[in-house]
């Protein structure tokens, strides 16, 4: 299993990233809110362990965005909040159990392995996952893979999903990757390719500004 940890604290983290990889499970460990919001764009974890106060902000703003998303990981909040109002506050946001800390190591393992097992075989998730490591991505079921030139024009497009980029921004990534002297592959034609790909709801021109990259419009 593929789990996300997002902890702070040094201690704690390092702690449950041994204890889970002892019991042969894949951790994604990250300290900060921001990381496991990018993480998450990119990736689909089988389960996430989410300390809810972290120095930028409180996780469950960030869960309930993710249910709203239909991200449908199951999730364990690992936490110092032990008053029944804020577990149902966290209940209500997509959490599918709570730990107070501090907390046993073998109950952490019992509890995830619960969660995950309620949660069942996970589906197919919808839109578009992008696996950068290894320059992939997942629509629906199907994977795809990319020429070079392809992954760069995307790769900039999903720095930051709903957001225009111009030709110039897209062009300085591929000159960045050393490919902006390739012939015969206009913008133009690696965009179309990128939709057939994708779908052709993945990425939209808006004329005399860019183009924008929506992976939520996977066929």
């Amino acid at each position: 299993m593929q789990v996300l940890l997002l902890e702070d604290d040094i201690d704690l983290g390092q702690a449950v990233t041994e204890h889970l990889e002892a019991h042969g499970h894949e951790v994604q460990w990250v300290k900060r809110l921001a990381q496991a919001e990018a993480w998450m764009r990119e990736h689909r974890p089988d389960a996430l362990l989410l300390d809810l106060s972290l120095p930028d902000g409180d996780a469950l703003p960030a869960l309930g965005r993710w249910r709203a998303a239909g991200r449908r990981e199951p999730a364990l909040a690992l936490t110092a909040r032990g008053q029944v109002a804020e577990r149902i506050a966290g209940l209500r946001a997509g959490a599918d159990d709570y730990l107070v800390k501090p907390f046993d190591l073998d109950e952490l393992i019992a509890r995830l392995e619960a969660v995950r097992r309620r949660s069942g075989p996970a589906a197919p998730a919808p839109g578009i996952v992008l696996d950068a490591a290894a320059r992939t991505a997942r629509v629906g079921s199907r994977e795809v893979s990319f020429t070079a030139m392809e992954w760069a024009v995307l790769a900039r497009l999903a720095q930051h999903p709903g957001r225009v980029y111009s030709r110039q921004e897209i062009e300085s990534a591929l000159a960045d990757a050393g490919l902006s002297d390739a012939q015969s592959n206009s913008l133009e034609v690696i965009v179309s390719r990128l939709r057939k790909k994708l779908g052709a709801g993945a990425i939209h021109t808006l004329r005399g500004l860019g183009y924008r990259f929506d992976p939520a419009a996977g066929a």
